[in-house]
């Protein structure tokens, strides 16, 4: 009986682990993206903490611990906030900084997955 038990908390908690859990946490919302943005040293910080070159604050931390899954999942668990912000950033790498752009490719795409899956998507950010 016990043995049944066990199997069966095992199974709940197995379940509550795989599925969705709301959304990422909106702890980090109002940081100003338009300010990292604009600021090359700030822009390159985030960067270089995401691909593995350099140290990392607190928020990119949380963005790089975020980021594979909600590349992998379409960012279904992001707030209205946190899909604005990315299609911003996205806009920002792909048009003014494909550098940035590229080396985060690199790091989190080599096998170009996701640029095929939201090909569209780019694309329609891509300037003129």
């Amino acid at each position: 009986m016990k043995v049944i038990i066990i199997f069966a908390l095992a199974f709940c908690v197995a379940v509550a682990w795989g599925k969705p859990q709301g959304t990422y946490t909106d702890k980090w919302d109002q940081i100003n993206i338009d300010e990292i943005l604009e600021s090359q040293r700030l822009l390159k910080g985030y960067v270089d903490c995401l691909v593995d070159k350099g140290r990392c604050t607190s928020d990119a931390k949380a963005l790089k611990e975020t980021l594979p899954d909600a590349l992998e999942h379409d960012c279904k668990k992001c707030t209205e906030k946190q899909k604005t912000g990315a299609d911003k950033v996205i806009r920002h790498l792909v048009n003014k900084r494909p550098d940035l752009w590229k080396e985060l490719s690199a790091k989190y795409d080599p096998k170009n997955i996701y640029q095929q899956r939201y090909k569209d998507k780019i694309d329609s950010v891509k300037q003129a």
